[in-house]
């Protein structure tokens, strides 16, 4: 342990200079051509050979050991969000209103430092490790892990298992969770159009129908379903975040768009959603004399630990930060993640990285003032490199 932590020490300044650049060129779900380019030119770097454009703007490359084995696939995520960013550091977002506020660029960081360290251990080891920069992992209508999968990311050579990580405010620094099962929700994407018709607002809004009112009246009772249908054990939340309508302050507007997300760890619950939200979206807007449009895309399966990868990454955490520092959560998460896409074809296994400062403010993923703590990323290194040599050795 003390070798490999002091590899990583060596390389530390290197892994912080990718993620600063990786933080200020922020690129949206698929448009990762800047980010993509910057990882494979690193890569090419430090004497590995990249393979570009897999599955969109995915990128690979293969670290081979001392002889023949089996190959485990590290995981690390790519793509930002189109939010403004607010934390305040110099090196902040130069692409206006792109911020990475989940934290991809560390998890990105943290992989070329993986790759880094493995390739400087590559003679101790026997198998193959594979490094998958992925795309568009926030779009769950066009999930960068299923294209990259379909684009053959788990073959040449076969990938035996797929370790993952995601940087996680709730967890303090030097705090690591992780758990066999379901780590995170099902992650849907909801697609509601609402139809009435335009009138003057002031003089005769009896003569239209108004589907912002409409539009209202469904975004409330959607959460009936989450109150009265679904088993009050078995987690689901619905949730609408996006709205647009109307063109001026006086006219009843005709149309209205949203569009939300729906979240459950219950496959057989998760079945329902889609029936269910019609039949009150329907009920809704036909009461009121409008019409619909509703289109409900499944997204992301729950993510979901092998038990025997989890003991694997266990062990890893342990020696890495200790029995105290691991912590195994009583309960999974509702957010989403793509990395399910990996769980579903190999055992694989998914953990949160505490990065809170406990001196520095707290703020979630997704908020325009997230910043992870940096020193986090040694510790995220060097459980995913631990659990690669680990899985390698059995």
């Amino acid at each position: 342990m003390s070798e490999l932590r002091s590899i990583i020490d060596k390389y530390w300044e290197k892994v912080k200079e990718h993620r600063r650049w990786l933080h200020q060129h922020p690129e949206p779900s698929g448009q990762e051509k800047e980010t993509s380019a910057y990882v494979a030119q690193v890569l090419r770097d430090m004497g590995l050979e990249p393979t570009e454009h897999v599955g969109g703007y995915g990128v690979t490359a293969l670290i081979q050991g001392a002889g023949p084995g089996k190959c485990v696939g590290l995981r690390a995520d790519m793509d930002a969000l189109q939010l403004t960013e607010c934390t305040g550091l110099p090196f902040s977002s130069l692409n206006p209103g792109m911020a990475h506020s989940c934290g991809h660029d560390t998890h990105t960081a943290m992989l070329l430092g993986a790759a880094y360290v493995l390739k400087e251990l590559k003679d101790t080891f026997h198998g193959t490790v594979k490094l998958i920069f992925q795309p568009s992992e926030e779009n769950a209508a066009d999930s960068g892990a299923k294209k990259m999968i379909e684009d053959g990311v788990l073959q040449n050579p076969k990938v035996d298992a797929v370790l993952g990580q995601h940087v996680w405010p709730p967890f303090q620094l030097g705090k690591v969770g992780a758990r066999s099962g379901p780590m995170m929700a099902a992650s849907d994407r909801l697609f509601i159009t609402i139809r009435g018709k335009s009138s003057h607002g002031g003089s005769a809004p009896d003569e239209g129908i108004d589907a912002i009112m409409i539009a209202s009246y469904v975004v409330a009772a959607l959460q009936s379903i989450v109150a009265r249908n679904v088993p009050p054990l078995k987690s689901t939340v619905i949730s609408i975040g996006k709205i647009q309508g109307g063109s001026r302050y006086n006219v009843i507007a005709d149309e209205v768009k949203l569009e939300g997300t729906c979240r459950n760890l219950d496959l057989a619950v998760r079945d329902t959603m889609p029936a269910r939200i019609e039949n009150i979206i329907k009920g809704v807007t036909e009461g009121m004399g409008g019409t619909y449009e509703f289109q409900y895309v499944p997204g992301y399966s729950p993510t979901v630990n092998d038990p025997e990868m989890f003991e694997l990454v266990r062990e890893a955490i342990v020696e890495t930060v200790g029995e105290e520092g691991l912590i195994v959560p009583e309960y999974s998460s509702l957010g989403g993640e793509d990395f399910s896409f990996y769980c579903k074809e190999v055992p694989s296994a998914f953990f949160w990285l505490g990065c809170q400062d406990p001196e520095k403010p707290a703020h979630p993923i997704h908020h325009g003032a997230f910043y992870p703590a940096e020193e986090s990323l040694p510790i995220g290194m060097e459980i995913m490199v631990s659990s690669a040599l680990k899985f390698l050795a059995k």
